[in-house]
């Protein structure tokens, strides 16, 4: 390696939802400056992010050593992946044991290149990112992988806890408009159960606060499509903010099930366009039994054709057999003999169900991923929040974007199958609410569409981000 050659490292959060929108970043970043960079995380993880990289990416893999066993987790356990809400706690307590690690691999690429890398990008739970590059010279830049409001809420209600601060249901969060309200429930109960001394409280707000401190941001957005968030975030950590997003992820899954993607959109293909709802929350989330009878009742009752991602419900392992008893009486086969509902076992091609001209609508977890997904094909969103910053992501796209209807949250909530229908039927209805939503969607896919868009010399704001960004780092070593 000549000294001239420029090197960034990269470290994400040990969770798919963190790894994968990483490597995308990379991929980008490689893409348009040709450095070379580094992602480090546990051997696991490692072995997953090579086979999902094709060998003359320009993209290396440094392996940080890690024992789960030592942290009180199971063998093998180095990602969200099958992890119980028990353990959740232990791998976000047992990252900061990479912290040695992470200095001796910088200081050898150091050594080697007679400099330190660029910068380290790290994951915003990562904060002590910020003091191993300090401490060996270099910058540190944040990533968050969710959207500039809902990464501000999730950072703004850790470090300030403004829920124990009340007795009231609705509350201000600092960083917000004064006149600005979230609810308890649009918080995980782990969060709302917080004091300040659990297990949790230990974690975030010492990680979060560290990464306010690190050089700058960068953040799987588009400036236009959500500009107070932006400002708000810009104002709240007073730091440069890049939104360089939407950093798209290609779905490794997609070669591995190249024929079952083609029977998805051959019986898309039979239906009307956006006539069809899609359902699915997410990689690592499902709803509680009678959540899920009561959806199921509720699509019956629509008479929408429908595609929806199944697994079990809370309480069961997630990755273990689907029971007919979890749904309606003889509901799988009805839907099948009439051609109505497609049920899926735990996987569908998202992207390309998103993507075709008879999906309507989006049933969603409104985790940030599917979100850009959403959004970036025009298809407005039945919001049903489960985790993390999801519930502030459902309560952006309602009030500043309009492209959402919530239809509940959280896997505690009671709803009805009555309720699930008249939603389904304003969200997809062609008149009145639902074709103004369909309107905003497509105008935010534009915008999106836009931002990553190059024209000779015209470059679209996040493409214009990342030159800025690119120029920055640069700057700063000389």
């Amino acid at each position: 390696m000549g000294s001239d050659e420029q090197h960034i490292v990269m470290i994400p959060f040990m969770a798919q939802g963190h790894i994968r929108p990483f490597l995308a970043l990379a991929k980008r970043i490689h893409e348009r400056t040709n450095f070379t960079i580094t992602i480090a995380n546990t051997p696991l993880n490692i072995q997953y992010l090579k086979s999902a990289t094709s060998t003359s990416s320009g993209i290396h893999f440094a392996e940080l050593p890690f024992d789960s066993t030592q942290h009180g987790l199971p063998p093998n356990t180095e990602s969200t992946e099958k992890l119980t809400l028990s353990d959740m706690p232990k791998l976000f307590h047992s990252s900061k044991s990479l912290e040695p690690h992470l200095h001796r691999l910088v200081s050898e690429i150091t050594s080697r290149q007679g400099k330190p890398p660029l910068c380290i990008i790290s994951d915003v739970f990562l904060g002590w990112v910020t003091n191993v590059a300090k401490s060996l010279g270099t910058k540190n830049i944040t990533y968050t992988t969710g959207g500039a409001y809902g990464t501000l809420a999730y950072v703004s209600l850790w470090l300030n806890l403004p829920h124990r601060k009340t007795d009231s249901d609705e509350f201000w969060v600092p960083g917000f408009p004064e006149n600005y309200r979230f609810q308890r429930t649009q918080l995980h109960r782990f969060l709302r159960a917080a004091d300040g001394t659990d297990i949790w409280s230990n974690f975030f707000p010492t990680q979060i606060a560290i990464s306010i401190r690190s050089d700058g941001w960068l953040c799987n957005s588009v400036e236009e499509i959500e500009p107070l968030g932006f400002e708000l975030l810009r104002k709240y950590i007073n730091l440069p903010v890049w939104p360089i997003g939407p950093v798209l992820i290609p779905d490794s899954k997609h070669i591995k099930h190249k024929v079952e993607t083609e029977k998805f959109i051959e019986w898309l293909n039979l239906k009307e366009p956006k006539s069809v709802l899609f359902i699915c929350f997410g990689s690592q989330n499902t709803i509680s039994a009678s959540q899920m009878m009561a959806l199921a009742e509720g699509l019956e009752l629509s008479g929408k054709s429908f595609i929806w991602v199944v697994r079990p419900p809370v309480g069961f392992d997630l990755n273990g057999e689907f029971r007919a008893e979890w749904l309606p009486e003889g509901f799988e086969q009805r839907m099948g003999e009439t051609n109505k509902g497609l049920l899926v076992r735990n996987w569908a091609p998202q992207l390309e169900i998103l993507s075709h001209i008879s999906t309507g609508a989006f049933l969603s977890h409104c985790g940030w991923n599917s979100v850009l997904e959403s959004l970036s094909r025009g298809v407005p969103i039945i919001g049903w929040p489960l985790a993390a910053e999801q519930a502030y992501n459902s309560k952006m796209l309602m009030e500043e974007m309009g492209v959402n209807v919530e239809l509940t949250r959280n896997v505690e909530s009671v709803i009805s199958g009555e309720k699930v229908k008249n939603v389904i039927e304003l969200v997809m209805g062609s008149e009145g609410k639902g074709k103004e939503m369909k309107e905003k969607a497509n105008e935010i896919a534009e915008q999106i569409r836009k931002a990553t868009m190059e024209d000779g010399e015209e470059k679209g704001s996040s493409l214009r981000a990342m030159d800025d960004f690119v120029r920055t780092i640069l700057s700063s070593i000389c």
